[in-house]
This record gives C-alpha cells, structure tokens and sequence, in this order.
C-alpha cells in the first residue's frame, strides 16, 4: 500500500510558537499525558470512501486515543490504502464524520498535516544530497528556522544513529539505515500524530528490530501511532489495539492476543505431506482438531495441544513428511475471519 504526502507550507502561524525550541527539552515529540478526560486523538463514525459506484470504505467507525499504537491490518484491496489517506487528510471522506485532534480534514487540512509525521511505504529520500540535508530541506517545509532546523536534525540524527552518516549521500545507505532516516525525517516537526505504511517492508531481521526499538521509544514519549503492516510478529509487538479489515469493513478489532484468544485456539500443529495438493486431506482431521484449515502447500490444524494432536495423526495411519507446533497468531485470526492470508 503506498500512501502520498505532501507537507504543506500553509501552517506558519501554527508552528511559530514551535520554531523556538523548549527550554531544557531535547525529547523529540511533546509529552502528552493520557487522563481519562483527553478526547481521542482521532475519531470516525460510519466514514465512507466511494470511487463511482464502488465504496472502498464502507462505513467505519474508529477512535484512537492519544499515546496509542494502533495497528491496520488486511490484505490488497481491503480498504486500507483509502482509509489511511482519509486520516493522512489528503482524500476527503464521501460520508461520515472523522474528527482527527478534534479537527475536520475537509475543513482544515492544512492545520492537521501540520500536526502528522507520515512514513510512506516506499522511501521517498534525496539521495544526492547529505543524510543531515535531507532533514534540513523537510524541515523548510514547516517554515522552521535554519538554527531549529539545524537542532531538530542532530536530535534525529542521534534518535536514528545516523549520526556518524550525517555527511554521507543518502544514496550510499543501506536499507535499513534509509528506513530510519525516512522515519526521522517524518518526525522534524515534532507530530502528534504518526503514521507508518509498512515501515520495516523488505528489511533483514536486525534492521527491522532495531526499528521496533526507535518506535517503542517514539510511544514512550508520547507520540501516538497509526501503523499499516503485513508482518503478524510486527502488529503483534508494536500495536496495543489493531483493526482487521476486509472488503471494506473492519470485521475484527481488539488487542493482538484478545483477538488470538477470541477468535483462535492456543496452540497450531502444521502438517505437510508429499503431495501436489492437500485438498485430498480435507476430511480426515475433523476428529483431531477444533478447526481445520486446508492450504495448497500444507495443513493447519487448531487445537490446545500440538503435541497430543500429532499422536492422532500418526494413530491414524498419517506420516507427515513436516509437523510443526506453535502458538496461534494473527495470520491464523485473519484466515479465520477471511479465509485469505495477508499476502496475496
């Protein structure tokens, strides 16, 4: 899912005060508070996106509260894309309300991108310039000063450890290193408001952990975040609530592990066997497993004891060429409500 942005130069009078930076205060997002009595940073009743006769969104309703880490998960053609747009306030929503800081983004788009930091699936850097230039040119987007400019680039620099990089061309970084620089660029005008489209696509496993740890503190300091992602370890690590959608519609929302616990048994016994299909094998576990899933390549069998439900296999004749027992995960609460994997 790609998700344009652009930064608008309209929202001087708003970041004035914020040009100067705080005495004492090197955090790089605002400490917020989450008391009870502070309104969600983002709300949305029956929010709906048509494109001719076909509705891309069809009426959803959200609240995302201040501070949190919210998730979107589905897979191509499920509505997402149109949906982050609405919240990024570039795509005006066809019907419903969507209130995000309590602002209309059909009304006041400008003062709201003013107040996001968006991280586009696809790196959209320099790469002649300077890794410490491509801060500096983002941050002439918000009419911040040369000398802020300046500060707010070293903070993410460090925040990102590119420091050392700073006078390197961006186009001699490796991908993980243009993922963070992205990320840091999308925080220069310290946001409220977070969101990333797929941050850690096509990262090697060290990059994409040392990305979780620069997002684990961005939530710790107090900035709220949207995150779209095909990753099922990734929602389940970084996303305090999440949403599944499909079709349109969110047809789950809750908590990574409440929505496995809900919608899930505790533990999955995978099993292949050296055939070309194993649709042969539709009918034969019934009596082993509380839910049987048939894929092309292998066999998902849903139970609360992985091990006592590959005796059965076995005591019925069965040799499997692989087995395999883990825990449940978000996939499997997706091919639940879908029947489809996330990527398609």
């Amino acid at each position: 899912m790609a998700l344009a942005y652009q930064a608008t130069r309209g929202c001087r009078a708003l970041w004035l005060d914020s040009a100067v930076p705080e005495k004492n205060n090197s955090s790089l997002a605002r400490t917020k508070g989450t008391p009870t009595s502070v309104p969600p940073i983002l709300e949305a009743h029956q929010l709906t996106k048509r494109f001719g006769d076909f509705d891309a969104v069809k009426g959803i309703d959200l609240s995302i509260d201040r501070g949190e880490s919210f998730g979107f998960l589905g897979p191509n053609g499920a509505g997402k894309t149109s949906t982050m747009r609405m919240i990024s306030a570039v795509s005006r929503p066809s019907s419903g309300t969507l209130r995000i800081f309590g602002l209309d983004p059909t009304t006041s788009g400008p003062e709201i991108r003013a107040r996001l930091g968006v991280v586009p699936q696809e790196d959209t850097l320099e790469l002649e310039l300077s890794v410490r230039k491509n801060l500096e040119m983002f941050a002439r987007y918000f009419d911040l000063p040369r000398r802020v400019a300046r500060e707010r680039a070293s903070e993410l620099l460090a925040f990102a450890q590119l420091s050392e990089r700073e006078h390197d061309k961006v186009d001699n970084l490796s991908g993980g290193m243009k993922r963070r620089l992205t990320i840091a660029r999308a925080l220069i005008n310290r946001p409220d408001l977070l969101i990333l489209d797929e941050p850690t696509t096509g990262l090697d496993p060290q990059a994409r952990h040392l990305l979780w740890e620069r997002l684990y503190r961005l939530k710790r300091d107090g900035v709220t975040l949207i995150i779209t992602t095909h990753y099922m370890d990734e929602a389940e690590q970084l996303c305090d609530r999440l949403v599944v959608m499909d079709h349109g519609t969110i047809v789950a929302e809750g908590a990574p592990r409440a929505l496995i616990e809900r919608h899930s048994t505790r533990e999955v016994l995978e099993l292949r066997f050296s055939v070309d299909d194993h649709a042969q094998f539709d009918n034969l576990f019934s009596d082993v497993a509380e839910r049987v899933e048939v894929l092309p390549d292998r066999i998902l069998l849903y139970v609360d004891h992985g091990d006592a439900a590959l005796q059965k296999v076995h005591d019925l004749g069965l040799t499997p060429t692989s087995a395999l027992v883990r825990r449940s995960s978000l996939e499997d609460v997706f091919l639940r409500l879908t029947g489809r994997t996330l990527v398609e």
